[in-house]
């Protein structure tokens, strides 16, 4: 068999790792190799991985971690109050029952990927999307840097052996090797479709906002963070893929994300808000509220009273939850200005030393901060059931992964949209406090709606009319 020119590890050592792999697992389980290659795009290579059962995922925080995803070898779907419990139990059996009997680097290990739901359960049982989703892809590739890996994930089995996992992968390195560094070079400069016609929002949105102010004055709720969903047909269906690479151009400073099963809607966008991270022990959490345009103004929003209040309530809400949690969490004194895409928001960095908590039962009791929700997080999840007049879905949950060390990486799932077909739906939301006005949170959503649509469908996408 000849070997793929981007591998520098030889077949016979792969089928070694393999046949220890199996005497690991005593011929029944998962086994987990991977191979080394020269720089790929795992973006660009996406839609040339075997997807199986047409699962894919794409994480895409470059110049940092970029992973793409396909296919299922294990799952879990779930709604329901202990979901993130059962995430982390799901994924310590998932990872740690794999035989991954090669070394390899962190950004090369086997990882469960994670989508949660904003709410831990459809209003109506059947519909929505479930509490939490979490897959151990059977394909993952990843880059950083310099450095790329293939990993290939099989229960064995049946006609499934140690050495058909080999070949399987060390084909597939091979025809990854023959493709062209970039194959989709060029599309983050596709111009956007038109789009035909956009639902209306900002009426209903208007009495939604006076009910919501009415709560935060009367003392009811010290914050509330209010939603409007938009509904864009595009005249011409839309490659996802394309829509993230335009992401990455336009949103640089934002971890871009896709899930996607089978045939139906894809989740994507670029979040600029890290509900936690994980790595070696050490969490970190991000407290991002407070938003302005780019301009020559935007630095009047330290000077906000109004933003610096909203910001500071999600500061604390962050760091008494860790507090509770038993950490012992740090943060600076000031908040600084942070640009993704054409906004500017104030940003404050939490970190804390993570000691035996698990990490999802940290994101447990992270989410919603009150960014994307509000406070008291009870009273305002009651409010947000009564006022919106959507299921909010992933907006605005938690999006990542958890890998076999435990390191552990969760998104935001805001600054996204659901596409399929022609069919574009976009979610954005303001914060209400005390001293909110109307006027001026319909002018924050208008704002981070066309933000959302001209990075998700390009400035050249033609004007519409709208339909209710």
């Amino acid at each position: 068999m000849q070997a793929p020119s981007t591998v520098t590890t030889s077949f016979s050592d792969l089928l070694a790792a393999a046949g220890e792999g199996a005497r690991q697992l005593e011929g029944d389980g998962v086994l987990s190799l991977a191979l080394p290659l020269t720089g790929r795009d795992p973006l660009a290579l996406l839609s040339q991985l075997d997807q199986g059962d047409r699962f894919r995922f794409l994480w895409d925080s470059a110049p940092g971690l970029c992973l793409a995803a396909s296919g299922r070898c294990n799952s879990l779907e779930l709604s329901g109050p202990r979901r993130f419990e059962l995430a982390q139990r799901f994924s310590a059996v998932s990872l740690g029952r794999l035989a991954a009997p090669q070394p390899c680097p962190p950004l090369a290990r086997p990882r469960v990927l994670l989508a949660f739901s904003f709410f831990d359960s459809p209003l109506q049982e059947g519909e929505g999307v479930p509490g939490v989703q979490a897959v151990l892809p059977r394909w993952q590739l990843s880059r950083q840097g310099r450095h790329c890996w293939l990993r290939l994930q099989r229960s064995l089995g049946g006609e499934v052996s140690a050495r058909s996992v080999a070949e399987e992968l060390w084909e597939q390195a091979a025809r990854l090797a023959q493709l062209p560094a970039d194959p989709n070079a060029g599309q983050g400069d596709a111009p956007g479709p038109a789009i035909l016609e956009r639902s209306s929002w900002q009426q209903g949105y208007r009495s939604v906002v006076e009910r919501g102010l009415e709560l935060v004055e009367a003392g009811d709720l010290r914050k509330l963070v209010l939603a409007v969903r938009q509904q864009l047909l595009l005249a011409h269906p839309l490659d996802p893929l394309q829509l993230l690479a335009q992401l990455r151009q336009r949103q640089p400073g934002s971890c871009r994300f896709l899930w996607q099963r089978a045939d139906g809607p894809a989740l994507l966008g670029a979040s600029p808000e890290r509900l936690l991270t994980v790595r070696q022990g050490q969490l970190r959490s991000d407290a991002l509220a407070g938003t302005a345009p780019v301009g020559p103004n935007a630095p009047q929003l330290m000077h906000s009273d109004k933003d610096r209040r909203e910001h500071e309530l999600v500061v604390e809400a962050i760091t008494a939850e860790l507090q509770q949690s038993g950490l012992y969490p740090r943060r600076p004194r000031h908040p600084r200005l942070a640009r993704h895409g054409q906004l500017v928001h104030l940003h404050t960095p939490i970190t804390a030393a993570l000691g035996d908590q698990q990490p999802l039962a940290l994101a447990a009791a992270l989410h919603p901060t009150p960014a994307v929700a509000g406070l008291p997080r009870r009273q305002a999840m009651a409010a947000l059931r009564s006022l919106e007049p959507f299921e909010r879905g992933f907006y605005a949950a938690p999006i990542g992964w958890i890998d076999s060390e435990g390191d552990t990486e969760l998104r935001v799932a805001i600054r996204s949209g659901s596409l399929q077909g022609r069919r574009l739906e976009l979610t954005a939301g303001a914060g209400l406090v005390r001293g909110s006005a109307v006027e001026r949170e319909l002018a924050e959503v208008a704002l981070k709606l066309g933000v959302l649509q001209q990075q998700l469908t390009g400035p050249q996408a033609a004007s519409s009319r709208s339909i209710s």
